[in-house]
């Protein structure tokens, strides 16, 4: 079950139905003026077309990129050498995408100014607090507008404002964001990635309004209005904008079911596994999202043992799991920066998906942390409330009675354990063994209810 939408999303089917028409209709060099080049240059402009629609800019201020970090890059060394005359001063969020702060670092050691802006527990600057560092020499500003790690949305319309009276161009990363909610008002330069939105990987967006000052930090270069060096892949950028217009399109629904799916997960993840921290902003936030933190838990660990159960999240930031430094993001927020789990839902992720995933996540934390011989309290769940899925399919009586007896003291008093069996004499021992240990048998349903293909569920309510 993929949870790691926020790295990458699954590619939507209408990208891979506009890549597969797009690699025999468009393959050709968009420049030239011969029939094949002419066709594959009015898929490029219809392509243009549709990204500036949704995101709310001419065609003519849109260029594609490589991905989003070089659109970020791009972007923001493109605008502070436009703007050098004004001054050498740049400030942004402390949550920025690491190419952000990778582009800030590298304006500092050429002997420019950089401001960073801090962040409230959930993540979010304070748009008073970000105005404040502005100054008649800032060349530059930039605000993601919402965070790829915590999925808190921030307040980009109010920064844009006091940007705007600044006289500050203001930068807005959108990757997390495009496609799935609205573009925020007021950006000078805006740029996304299209693999977050189910497009093909390999395609960024970077919108350029009519106006900024913008002067190429590469060679001089005649495509792509002289932004970005290079040839353009026309049948991914086709891929991309019909991608985005067709999640664009199934948002609003989607977007709904989404956020009631991650409210699920913020509320009932500190019901099951003690000593648990939900992080990131509780209202203010992406639909898909949540993140949460466990104390006395290593979070690569943790994925280790949630991808073997059939689960693929991530820990902390995409960009920074590999290296072994705490992710600045949760660092800013003053949050726990171990034991760090993100869970992001991609589009059609199903109910029982994330049911499932609520049932094995307790077990996981709890062997973890068991060699540490820790006595935490455990929560206290709503009577009746599934909280682990025992998978015995497959396995002869009294196995399945045998994985029900040691794992059910992994669920509080008052949380059901189901039991998938397709082994008839289960029907008769669990409810037995209820019988004998205290315990309240509940019933049984179809196991496909519960991520099985095959037998029964049987439902059991711990009592003692």
């Amino acid at each position: 079950m993929y949870f790691d939408a926020a790295s990458t999303a699954p590619l939507h089917p209408v990208a891979r139905q506009a890549l597969t028409a797009a690699l025999d209709e468009g393959w050709a060099d968009p420049a030239r003026l011969y029939r094949s080049g002419r066709q594959a240059r009015m898929l490029l402009d219809a392509a243009r077309e549709t990204v500036a629609a949704v995101l709310g800019a001419r065609a003519d201020e849109i260029s594609f990129t490589a991905s989003g970090t070089q659109s970020v890059q791009l972007g923001l060394l493109g605008a502070l050498a436009g703007n050098r005359r004004r001054g050498g001063h740049f400030v942004h969020s402390a949550v920025e995408h690491s190419s952000v702060l990778h582009v800030g670092e590298r304006h500092e050691a050429g002997g420019g100014e950089v401001s960073v802006a801090p962040v409230d527990r959930g993540g979010r600057a304070d748009p008073e607090a970000f105005a404040a560092l502005l100054r008649p020499d800032t060349a530059l500003a930039a605000l993601q507008s919402a965070n790829h790690e915590v999925g808190t949305v921030q307040p980009v319309d109010e920064v844009a404002a006091r940007c705007a009276e600044a006289g500050v161009p203001l930068l807005v990363d959108a990757a997390q964001s495009a496609g799935r909610t609205d573009v925020p008002a007021g950006w000078s330069l805006l740029t996304a990635s299209a693999h977050k939105w189910g497009g093909p990987a390999g395609v960024g967006v970077l919108a350029v309004r009519k106006g900024v000052r913008y002067a190429s930090p590469l060679p001089a270069d005649e495509r792509e209005g002289g932004r970005v060096p290079g040839y353009v892949n026309v049948p991914a950028i086709v891929a991309a904008a019909a991608s985005l217009r067709a999640v664009r399109a199934e948002a609003e629904r989607e977007n709904a079911r989404l956020h009631a799916l991650v409210e699920r997960i913020r509320t009932r993840v500190p019901q099951l596994v003690p000593e648990v921290e939900v992080v990131g902003d509780p209202v203010r936030r992406l639909p898909h999202i949540v993140t949460f933190s466990c104390l006395y838990v290593d979070g690569e660990v943790l994925l280790t043992e949630l991808d073997r159960a059939g689960f693929a999240v991530s820990s902390g930031s995409s960009c920074t799991s590999s290296t072994l430094t705490p992710s600045h993001v949760l660092a800013a927020m003053g949050v726990l920066t171990e034991g760090n789990v993100r869970v992001s839902l991609p589009y059609g992720t199903a109910e029982a998906d994330v049911e499932r995933f609520l049932a094995v996540l307790p077990g996981l934390v709890a062997g973890v942390r068991a060699p540490l011989g820790l006595d935490l309290p455990a929560p206290e769940a709503p009577a009746g409330e599934l909280l682990l899925v025992v998978d015995a399919l497959g396995k002869r009586c009294p196995l399945p009675v045998i994985e029900l007896a040691k794992r059910i003291g992994e669920v509080p008093p008052g949380g059901t354990v189901a039991v998938l069996s397709d082994d008839e004499a289960a029907r008769l021992d669990i409810p037995a063994w209820c019988g004998m240990r205290g315990q309240e048998y509940v019933g049984e349903a179809p196991a496909t209810e519960y991520g099985g293909d095959r037998g029964s569920a049987y439902l059991v309510l711990r009592r003692s």
